[in-house]
């Protein structure tokens, strides 16, 4: 392992140097690498790269450093309540958005409503429709266009006349 090592530091050292960006900072990161690397050096098997193997313990040491600094200066755990995240819930102007569209749906002929239902809300996909109403995956498609179309024709008039949707 030392013979090993002692080979392949001037590689490790040139690769902590660039992952540090900083000569000092690399070579604290490489005596770090060969530091861990001699105690954890049951945990090699033999007939594998070292240099590989000691390049991953160099990142993943770094990745640790860059982790710890952010959390000395502070900017890495922070309260929740402190953090400025979207809310996953829609608005209230979605809710009733949707609720407007589903009126239209609900308002459409029979064999429009359950076929735009089955296929749009439910997820199933044409060819399952069809076999579910006992029709042509044809008509199925001819059934969702146009179900589509009365659906935004009537939302598209309801939004510019700047009433709801009905």
């Amino acid at each position: 392992m030392r013979a090993g090592i002692g080979a392949v530091y001037p590689r490790l050292w040139r690769f902590c140097v660039s992952l540090a960006g900083d000569r000092a900072a690399g070579e604290d990161l490489a005596q770090a690498t060969v530091l861990r690397a001699l105690e954890q050096a049951a945990k090699f098997q033999p007939g594998t790269h070292l240099d590989r193997w000691l390049f991953v313990m160099a990142r993943r040491l770094w990745l640790n450093e860059l982790r710890h600094r952010a959390v000395r200066k502070g900017t890495g755990l922070r309260p929740v309540e402190e953090l400025d995240l979207p809310d996953p819930a829609p608005g209230i102007e979605t809710h009733i958005f949707a609720s407007e569209v589903f009126d239209v749906v609900t308002a459409l002929p029979e064999a429009q409503r359950v076929t735009a239902l089955l296929v749009l809300v439910e997820g199933y996909s044409y060819a399952e429709a069809a076999e579910a109403l006992d029709i042509p995956v044809g008509t199925v498609m001819s059934r969702i266009a146009a179900a589509r179309r009365s659906v935004a024709a009537r939302v598209g008039d309801a939004q510019e006349a700047g009433r709801k949707v009905r």
